[in-house]
């Protein structure tokens, strides 16, 4: 009999934590959630104040049993699921599973997963927060009304297969939106003159841009303006009017949020969301590393906070110091934003000491590239500011005023280590006009003359603003308040796989499926792709994690006109025909062009004559190199879960050709069972020494 027993969600964490606690103390996982709302139906009781009508999750019936008697068998039961809303509402129905009573002091919960966090919060227990519980049981509920109400609408009206959701539906209105910004946008001309000057006596070059005339910014807008301005000036001298000196700092940016680590990791490493919540599940659950054994790397990797403990905060100071110097340490503190959930930390290394370098054996690539940028992070936000000596001429030609500005880069502070990335972004470059390259201003002084070597005028259209990236929604999202932390990532997956939008180059564009659901939903629900009324939900949700709003009281002022208006849409709202895109291939069984449509596994060719004429055929995508075989094409194809792979298409019949990986011109290939049979005796032998 086990003195204790703690249920987590996954083996990994499972097994890490008893590395910890050892004894008598078994540790045991749920896999994740054991009841939830039934799929075949609603699952919500609307005639009894919307009663949930959850049931133990299919498949899990062996699991649920194991799960009883390990609890029957223990003195104790601790239920240590993620620190979060979700987590506290996986604790609740194992407690409502297990018969443990409602006042029982049983939850733990581990901010990061090392020895001493963990063997601390196993002396704090408390009851289950049923506040938390409710807030994440509003959402589920609130959602799931929203999906089974609209989605048979968008069945009978466009197709069968398509779906609606409260997030999922304003993300796609964002990514639509921004794309009929982009069809309507109206490009204007603008113009810039750069002059290229020179100190008397120096062979030193600078750049002056254009300002404006007496003291006043003017704009160009034409190739006219330009002329009349350059003639008046053809002759002038340039005249040193104004010199200003000074300092700049730049400040290292805050430790990462789960939305800005998002970000980032898309932006530098080229990680889906999907990916880099995957990776720093694993890194927050345990990795083996030398001397430590199976210990968390990061903190809890869903969060809105960016606070930091202090015993986090002396480990980066004591890290700095030793190795960059007192000059680069700084004590920062950063304001976590309003509305978020501050209840733990924001991203960070659990262990100072386990540098990305030490440790990249025991990581897989993927482990070490978001270890490293999240250490990185960390460390830098507690570093000095970086220190730029600026200096700004003006330069008057004949009453024309020019502007030289340049910067030089004094102290590196926080940027010898770790630089933020910025979004890249062709748009809004009418803002950005008046920017040059970072230029050597030599010595100047007030009333001395420069030299003018070439004016040059520059003829530029503004452009539209971008598509969004998976970053740059996520940034969206977060700003306009719309969804969490943690449903980002399902967020997207969910309106790519319904075809709503693809990715083009990390370009998230919206499909003609995607624009026909949007502009329907917007017409007749505009309440549920509203901005502001979602990103109000989402406070409500906060009220009532606080205790602040009963979460039924939440539903019942949202269903009742939204119900009204599903049966209104119901009546009063026609077919939808969707026309599908015209191959240039005919069907070989009656000839008409077959049309491209989507289904489980991507795009595929069918007959339009359907029912009558039912032939399909799959589009088959080619690589620009050759077999490394037999010279045959070789075609890219996907798996079932969706992994790309890449085959001749002479096999089997002439060729063996099959990868995981796109050939490369000149490479030789060898079959891949082989390659992992090497890899396999290594292992095997290693362990065996």
């Amino acid at each position: 009999m086990a003195d204790k027993l703690i249920i987590v969600e996954s083996p990994a964490k499972a097994n890490t934590i008893k590395k910890f606690l050892g004894g008598s103390t078994k540790v045991v996982a749920s896999m994740g959630h054991i009841r939830d709302l039934p799929k075949s139906k609603m699952g919500i009781d609307i005639e009894h104040d919307f009663e949930p009508q959850y049931i133990n999750i299919r498949g899990k019936g062996d699991l649920i049993k194991s799960l009883k008697k390990d609890a029957k068998n223990a003195k104790k039961v601790y239920l240590a699921t993620d620190p979060d809303r979700e987590g506290e509402a996986i604790s609740w129905h194992l407690q409502h599973i297990l018969e443990i009573p409602e006042d029982s002091v049983c939850r733990v919960t581990f901010n990061e997963i090392t020895k001493e966090t963990v063997q601390e919060s196993m002396k704090h227990p408390r009851k289950v927060d049923i506040n938390l519980v409710d807030a994440q049981q509003a959402r589920r509920v609130l959602d799931r009304i929203v999906g089974y109400k609209i989605s048979p609408v968008l069945w009978k009206k466009v197709k069968k297969g398509l779906s609606a959701g409260r997030v999922q539906s304003v993300a796609v209105k964002l990514i639509v939106d921004r794309e009929n910004e982009i069809e309507n946008f109206k490009p204007e001309e603008y113009w810039n003159i750069y002059a290229n000057l020179q100190k008397q006596g120096e062979k030193q070059n600078f750049i002056a841009h254009f300002y404006g005339k007496d003291k006043k910014k003017q704009e160009i807008h034409s190739k006219e303006e330009v002329d009349n301005i350059l003639k008046n000036i053809e002759n002038g001298k340039y005249i040193i009017t104004d010199i200003k000196k000074g300092q700049k700092k730049r400040t290292p940016a805050p430790p990462f949020t789960t939305s800005t680590m998002q970000q980032e990791a898309s932006r530098k490493l080229g990680f889906t969301l999907k990916k880099t919540m995957s990776v720093a599940q694993g890194l927050y659950e345990g990795v083996k590393v030398p001397e430590k054994g199976s210990v968390g790397l990061i903190t809890y990797m869903r969060t809105d906070s960016t606070r930091i403990s202090e015993e986090a905060r002396a480990a980066a100071k004591g890290y700095i110091m030793n190795t960059y110097g007192e000059q680069y340490y700084e004590n920062r503190y950063y304001k976590t934003k309003q509305n978020s959930q501050d209840a733990h930390e924001g991203i960070r290394p659990t262990y100072i000491e386990l540098e990305p370098d030490k440790i990249k054996d025991s990581l897989t690539t993927d482990q070490y590239k978001l270890y490293k940028l999240i250490y990185h992070r960390f460390i830098a936000s507690q570093m000095t500011s970086a220190i730029y000596d600026t200096v700004s001429a003006e330069i008057t030609v004949n009453s024309y005023v020019f502007k030289a500005n340049g910067q030089t880069l004094k102290f590196k502070g926080f940027m010898t280590l770790y630089v933020e990335s910025e979004d890249t972004v062709k748009g809004n470059e009418k803002n950005k006009k008046n920017q040059v390259e970072e230029n050597n201003i030599p010595e100047l002084s007030v009333g001395e003359e420069v030299i003018k070597n070439k004016i040059e005028a520059k003829q530029s259209f503004t452009e539209p603003p971008p598509r969004y990236t998976e970053a740059s929604l996520v940034k969206a999202l977060e700003e306009k308040g719309i969804g969490r932390p943690s449903t980002y990532s399902p967020t997207i997956t969910t309106i790519l796989e319904r075809r709503y939008i693809e990715k083009n180059q990390k370009q998230l564009v919206p499909t003609d499926l995607g624009k026909i659901v949007n502009g329907l939903l917007v017409e007749n629900f505009g309440d549920v792709v509203n901005v502001e009324f979602t990103a109000k939900v989402e406070e409500e949700f906060d009220e009532i994690a606080e205790g602040n709003e009963e979460w039924k009281q939440v539903i019942r002022k949202f269903y009742e006109p939204f119900e009204k208006n599903v049966e209104k849409v119901e009546k009063e709202l026609e077919h939808v025909k969707l026309e599908y895109e015209v191959s240039d291939v005919p069907c070989d069984k009656c000839g008409r062009m077959m049309v491209i449509k989507y289904g489980r596994y991507g795009k595929f060719l069918a007959c339009p004559g359907y029912p009558e004429c039912k032939n399909a055929k799959p589009i088959v995508e080619t690589v620009d190199v050759p077999c490394p075989v037999c010279g045959g094409k070789v075609q890219k194809k996907k798996t079932k879960r969706k992994r790309n792979f890449y085959v001749c298409e002479n096999n089997p019949e002439k060729c063996n050709y099959i990868s995981w990986n796109p050939p490369k011109l000149g490479e030789k290939w060898e079959p891949e069972e082989k390659q992992e049979k090497k890899k396999t005796t290594k292992r095997k032998s290693t362990k065996k020494k």
